[in-house]
């Protein structure tokens, strides 16, 4: 049987889906070969075709695009242990069977609850787990480009997130902008209430269960309903940081 792969990343680049300056230096071919020519007195016209290599530097931050966050960028401790950075991630939570659970049909603007996740497993028949990845699409994706994209998504609620950490997953994937509910939602709940636990509460549950959040999926659309599928999500093995660039792929 043949192997379809879905790429289920972003592209990285400075478009107005990110709300962060990525910066990019280019060093052309040419310019590779006047630099890398130049310590040993050879000049652009030594190389083929007057060409050498090139290369890039790139500004940006750990959060732009298609990331994974680590439990380190929830708090310094997870589970009463050091709370694991994304270089410590280990690679079986990255690479294991993956299912879709697919809300994007849902008019509701409040965070993704417990009883939908439940409900969508039990209607497919589902059973999960340990490790297995989900990968939830809540819809936000067509909102890509547009000021929407960073206000007008629905979020994880924390017992949701709970029900499925339960069941020992680790990975947990969203086609939005962020995790948890809008900022200026949540600054809102909190400044009502001033309940703090408003503020965050997916990402801090991280304190409490270990997990791994990867933020702005796309094409979970071409995922199929209710069959597990392959998934390849590892994060870019950066020292001590709380996430990391992710190609998330989806083995199906």
């Amino acid at each position: 049987m043949k192997k379809l792969l879905i790429d289920l990343s972003r592209e990285i680049s400075n478009v107005a889906g990110e709300p962060d300056e990525v910066s990019v230096e280019v060093l052309s071919h040419e310019e590779g070969a006047k630099v890398l020519g130049e310590k040993f007195g050879l000049t652009q016209y030594d190389f083929p075709d007057n060409m050498a290599i090139n290369n890039e530097r790139i500004s940006l931050t750990t959060h732009t695009g298609t990331h994974m966050d680590s439990p380190y960028h929830y708090g310094p401790s997870s589970e009463g242990k050091i709370a694991k950075r994304i270089s410590d991630i280990p690679l079986e939570w990255c690479v294991n069977k993956g299912i879709m659970v697919d809300l994007s049909d849902s008019n509701s603007q409040k965070p993704v609850t417990k009883e939908e996740i439940k409900n969508y497993l039990e209607k497919y028949k589902i059973k999960l787990v340990p490790l297995t990845i989900i990968l939830i699409n809540t819809g936000a994706d067509l909102k890509w480009g547009k000021p929407e994209y960073f206000t007008d998504f629905r979020g994880i609620s924390r017992e949701a997130l709970k029900y499925l950490l339960n069941f020992g997953v680790k990975v947990i994937g969203v086609d939005s902008f962020g995790f948890d509910p809008p900022f200026n939602r949540m600054l809102k709940d909190y400044t009502e209430s001033k309940d703090n636990s408003f503020l965050w509460p997916s990402h801090i549950f991280g304190r409490t269960k270990e997990y791994c959040q990867i933020e702005r999926l796309t094409n979970l659309d071409l995922l199929p309903k209710g069959d597990f599928f392959d998934v390849f999500c590892a994060p870019i093995k950066i020292k001590n940081l709380g996430a990391g660039w992710c190609r998330v792929v989806a083995i199906v």
